[in-house]
């Protein structure tokens, strides 16, 4: 009767620690989520902002079509991603299309100079610092989450239930320049 107690003891310690486990993966999980919400909400802004700043620039690059037609099909394509991977590719498309429109734009000191342009680009910019500032807590909370499931004993439960190690938002070859607070030039 006694070892009949103790096993079953020990088999409800068992269950409440893999239920424990599997909440708290159920958590980290659903906090990389989160925090990709409040990455989407920016990148939805700049994807608002795109066509308004590539209509001002028309105006002024007429031999530059081939750039904003890199940044408006860069758009298309992240507005159409619909898996985070998908999205995560896609803005890092778009974040190089935006880095050649800024380097094109450096000839053109008139447009510097339209009011219109200097609003459009300050709201840009102050996107683009949230969206840094998002993209590290996202990075933050994927890394808390895969590290969950990747150390003992969560690891032996996690494929099981369907976790899975999940990307970071990598950007990529301009990493570097994007980790910096953009530098506006009228």
């Amino acid at each position: 009767m006694i070892p009949l107690i103790i096993i079953t003891i020990l088999l409800v310690i068992a269950v409440l620690g893999i239920i424990s486990i599997y909440n708290s993966m159920v958590k980290l999980r659903n906090n990389r989520e989160n925090a990709f919400a409040d990455i989407d909400v920016q990148l939805n802004q700049r994807h608002d902002l795109i066509p308004q700043l590539v209509e001002t620039v028309r105006g002024y690059m007429k031999h530059e079509s081939d750039t904003l037609k890199a940044l408006t099909e860069a758009r298309a394509g992240a507005m159409q991603a619909k898996t985070l991977d998908a999205k995560i590719a896609a803005e890092t498309k778009l974040t190089s299309a935006l880095q050649g429109l800024k380097v094109s734009l450096e000839a053109y000191p008139d447009l510097k100079a339209n009011q219109n342009f200097m609003q459009l680009q300050e709201e840009i910019a102050d996107i683009e610092n949230k969206l840094a500032a998002s993209r590290r807590f996202f990075n933050s909370a994927t890394k808390e989450y895969n590290n969950q499931i990747q150390t003992f004993p969560a690891a032996l439960f996690a494929a099981s239930f369907g976790f899975h190690r999940e990307t970071m938002f990598d950007l990529g070859e301009s990493r570097t320049s994007l980790n910096e607070a953009p530098n506006i030039k009228f």
